[in-house]
This record gives structure tokens, sequence and C-alpha cells, in this order.
């Protein structure tokens, strides 16, 4: 299975825009730092790597609304 790199738009609304695929994640990984230092201030976007078994699933997981992690702390 490849990693997809995307770039993830959050304005106006949530945009997903493929940018390449990578069959090995210390390839993708590096590649991603490299977008992310580029893009992510010129477009205002984040670049997101995703590791699935194609580009629809990939950009499915992509479009999932994740529940916030839960705090942890003192009980009061």
């Amino acid at each position: 299975m490849p990693y997809y790199l995307y770039k993830v738009f959050e304005t106006p609304i949530r945009r997903l825009e493929k940018i390449e695929s990578h069959e090995a994640f210390k390839a993708a990984s590096a590649r991603a730092k490299e977008l992310r230092r580029e893009l992510a201030l010129a477009e205002g976007c984040s670049v997101k790597t995703i590791f699935a078994d194609n580009e629809l699933q990939a950009e499915d997981i992509l479009s999932q609304v994740r529940e916030p992690q839960p705090e942890t702390g003192e009980d009061y």
C-alpha cells in the first residue's frame, strides 16, 4: 500500500488536493517535511501523509472528523 501526500485546505470549506504518492514511508516522510516547509505558509494549507489502499480510501480517511483526545489532569 502506498503513502499518499495531500494538501489540506480548511477554509472556506475543507478541500483535499493530492500531491503525490510513495511506496516507502521514509521517502514519503522526507518529502512531506520538505513540502510543509515550502507550502504551509505560502498556500495556507497543511500537508498530510496517509497510508491507504487507494486514493479513494485516503481521501475518505482524511475527510473524517476525529474526536478530540480526552484531556488528562487532576480531578477536583
